[in-house]
């Protein structure tokens, strides 16, 4: 049975909660567009926030997950499955080496390294606070977004869940001021994404690894963003020369399909005990299936050099770009990873995107947010470029 696209739009109405503003029925990707039901095709740079980092439909992906499914979907973590301790090996190798826990979304993935943390404190002294950053995102469950320092997720809410406190982003003093005897750890996004795409400086990320090394603490990194490729390294606390005690992962590890984990290191491995976690859908078969595809595709095709080239490529580009329109107040990023921060003009430009079929998204309250396939090429990032060009006042 088929339905128009005006009955499925009457049954989502019907039935499914109004928690998102939407305008758009996509059927069909490939690469860099995407297809509404009506045959338009749009230039996306949302790549579904961060998710679809190989591009849509990615060959090597859709074969993966066409041929697991055919054999084995799911069988619980009750028992081993061939998919999971390969995914976790790729894992470990393009990172620090540790210990993983499979789950399935960003969320899911902080809440765990959450516990880690105090499961880790309570164990040591009884230290269960953790410091996170300003204008941080984590996640919209009760502790992640209590762990988020944007107060505007958390309105209507409360009461948060305690054991947060919130030092200022980039201010290392801010962060050694809150460490007290109830201090477990620092959790910080390596870049903040949802906060307007803001790298973390050198200075800022080494000090805190320091300060938790001094007062041994551990140092929690939120990669869900910023990871998997998406600033020009497999992680991206690989910029700043240093290693954290765990991070987070998850949106772009199975590019597309729900797929998330946490890393330890290998020293911490064992905080975690049987009955202590779990996850259902963690780690299936099939997502780990896709997880594989993706690490192999970006570590033997050299995905990571190909962004470095196009974030050479567009970020001068842009910069021209700013010289010759005045809303462009700074445009930052690492990697494809990128935010154009046009002040009170966002709103008009990212709707004015829309309009011309280039797919944007939009961070903090001024930024316009660019996520392109990591992927993308030349082609489809000028195309971008002249886009952007006709609409920044």
């Amino acid at each position: 049975m088929s339905y128009t696209s005006d009955e499925l739009l009457q049954m989502q109405e019907k039935h499914v909660m109004h928690t998102y503003n939407r305008d758009l029925l996509l059927v069909r990707g490939n690469g860099s567009y995407v297809w509404d039901d009506k045959g338009n095709r749009y230039l996306d740079f949302t790549m579904g926030i961060s998710v679809c980092n190989l591009g849509h439909c990615h060959p090597r992906v859709t074969q993966a997950i066409c041929e697991q499914a055919a054999k084995l979907v799911h069988v619980s973590n009750l028992f081993y499955n061939e998919n999971q301790p390969l995914l976790a090996n790729y894992l470990a190798s393009m990172s620090f080496g540790g210990k993983l826990f499979f789950c399935n979304s960003g969320a899911e993935a902080n809440e765990g390294m959450i516990k880690f943390a105090r499961r880790w404190g309570n164990a040591h002294g009884g230290r269960n606070q953790i410091i996170c950053m300003d204008n941080s995102f984590h996640g919209r469950t009760l502790a992640t977004l209590a762990a988020t320092g944007r107060s505007k997720y958390r309105k209507g809410f409360e009461p948060d869940v305690e054991g947060f406190v919130f030092a200022t982003f980039n201010d290392l003093a801010s962060v050694e001021a809150l460490i007290g005897p109830q201090t477990a750890a620092v959790m910080l996004e390596p870049v903040q994404g949802e906060g307007g795409i803001l790298p973390a400086s050198p200075e800022f990320i080494q000090g805190v690894r320091a300060l938790c090394d001094k007062h041994n603490l551990l140092m929690l990194c939120d990669e869900v963003q910023c990871g998997m490729g998406r600033t020009g390294r497999y992680f991206a606390y690989q910029h700043y020369d240093i290693e954290p005690d765990a991070m987070s992962m998850a949106k772009a590890l199975g590019n597309g399909l729900p797929l998330a984990a946490f890393e330890v290191r290998q020293q911490y491995g064992d905080v975690l005990t049987p009955g202590t976690h779990a996850s259902t859908f963690g780690g299936t078969p099939l997502a780990c299936a896709a997880g594989i595809a993706v690490c192999q595709t970006m570590m033997e095709e050299k995905v990571m050099d190909q962004v470095a080239r196009s974030s050479s490529y567009i970020f001068g580009k842009l910069k021209e770009l700013q010289e010759r329109h005045p809303a462009i107040r700074e445009v930052r990023g690492k990697g494809l990873m990128i935010g154009i921060d046009l002040g009170d003009k966002v709103k008009e430009v990212f709707a004015a995107c829309r309009q011309n079929r280039f797919l944007v998204l939009t961070a903090g309250e001024t930024v316009l947010r660019l996520m392109p396939s990591l992927l993308v090429n030349q082609a489809e990032m000028d195309e971008a470029l002249a886009i952007l060009d006709k609409v920044i006042p």
